[in-house]
């Protein structure tokens, strides 16, 4: 009898640092292994993209869309990576409060694994995984993998 996939589809969310890279390439991994679809996200923080356009003579609107247009780089090198292993990537980038866009996407998607990267922490401060991480693992509709941004250090 053969084993089924414990796994039909995996939502990575995408922010450019080296900790959300690790966690697309771990997803690509997977999903490769198990034949599963992956879709990618890049949320952009609309609390962030305001306080950039309010220390910054461009308007909120070119803010977002200077956002968006670095993390479809982000996106389309992900989804590049995942093409050489064969998969078809679909991607997602959305306006808004990270954790709820992702969290409301593994949603609608259906998706049962969420693999996001972690910002990177020493000393006391290891105990926190990060914030959108952290949202996310609370609200999430499925199983959450939390990707260090370097595994192979301490």
């Amino acid at each position: 009898m053969e084993e089924r996939s414990p796994f039909t589809h995996i939502l990575v969310p995408v922010d450019g640092s080296e900790s959300s890279i690790n966690a697309g390439q771990l997803a690509i991994q997977i999903a490769a292994l198990h034949d599963v679809r992956i879709t990618f996200i890049c949320v952009i923080d609309q609390i962030v993209a305001e306080q950039i356009a309010n220390t910054t003579p461009r308007s909120m609107e070119t803010t977002c869309q200077e956002l968006e247009t670095k993390g479809q780089h982000y996106l389309d090198y992900l989804s590049r990576l995942a093409g050489h292993r064969g998969l078809r990537a679909n991607q997602v980038i959305r306006r808004g409060i990270p954790h709820r866009e992702i969290a409301g996407l593994a949603r609608e998607l259906g998706v049962d694994l969420i693999a996001i990267g972690r910002v990177g922490r020493h000393g006391a401060q290891r105990v926190h995984i990060g914030s959108v991480a952290e949202r996310v693992i609370e609200c999430a509709p499925c199983p959450v993998l939390v990707v260090m941004h370097n595994p192979t250090k301490p």
